[in-house]
């Protein structure tokens, strides 16, 4: 198509090395307290917090068939 060229973008080297640093990022992982302590948290800790809140409120609210002034807990 003609003119084209003419809209061409320059290549901000900033985002060129993100983005190069976001491909890489496995290849300079490193397992520290700070990483493990992380992980830890997001692999054990919140589901485990999900999971007590589900476990408490199980069949304790109902959203079906509710009318205007209904209550939504059962208990």
């Amino acid at each position: 198509m003609a003119g084209l060229e003419h809209y061409r973008m320059a290549l901000d080297p900033a985002i060129q090395k993100l983005g190069a640093m976001t491909t890489n990022r496995h290849k300079y992982f490193r397992w520290t307290p700070r990483t493990a302590r992380i992980t830890f948290m997001f692999v054990v800790v919140v589901p485990s917090i999900f999971g007590v809140v589900a476990y408490k409120t199980d069949g304790k609210y109902d959203f079906r068939a509710k009318r205007r002034g209904d209550l939504i807990s059962e208990f």
